[in-house]
């Protein structure tokens, strides 16, 4: 899998309140995506200002702050051909009431509170991966449903 695409996910502080962990990790499981990394954790000023740094001078950046340190996230890390497309897709647009259904957002979110946020490129995933996670609680190990997924078997 050494072509394969990684992406960040976090699940935002509504999804752990509205108790939709277990059916959004299993969105991307579906898919056929490989976890490799999966915590939960608070997330402080110096992480966040970091993540949404492209944000800072808006005027909803302290709301969207103070909103990420409401409570814990869960923060996992994906990989798969094609798995920032193959995420994006399945998270939806940003605000839920424009979402798809059947993505993420457009079946669960109707507001900029959107449950989850996606890596939007192979740079940013590998930057932000490394921005939550450290090498030693990421996880390399084969999956033996890649070749059915990816239509590689025989």
């Amino acid at each position: 899998m050494n072509t394969c695409e990684r992406s960040l996910i976090i699940m935002k502080p509504d999804a752990l309140q509205r108790n939709l962990l277990g059916e959004i990790i299993g969105r991307f499981e579906r898919k056929g995506l490989q976890i490799v990394g999966l915590k939960m954790m608070r997330l402080d000023d110096v992480l966040l200002d970091a993540h949404y740094a492209h944000h800072k001078e808006k005027p909803f950046f302290g709301e969207l702050t103070s909103f990420m340190k409401s409570s814990p996230v869960v923060i996992m890390a994906v990989r798969g051909a094609d798995a920032i497309r193959g995420v994006r897709i399945i998270v939806g647009a940003t605000k839920g009431s424009e979402a798809d259904c059947g993505s993420i957002r457009g079946d669960l979110a109707m507001s900029t509170q959107n449950l989850v946020h996606a890596s939007d490129s192979i740079e940013n995933g590998e930057l932000e991966i490394a921005r939550f996670f450290r090498a030693d609680e990421l996880f390399e190990y084969k999956k033996i449903d890649f070749e059915i997924v990816y239509g590689t078997g025989k």
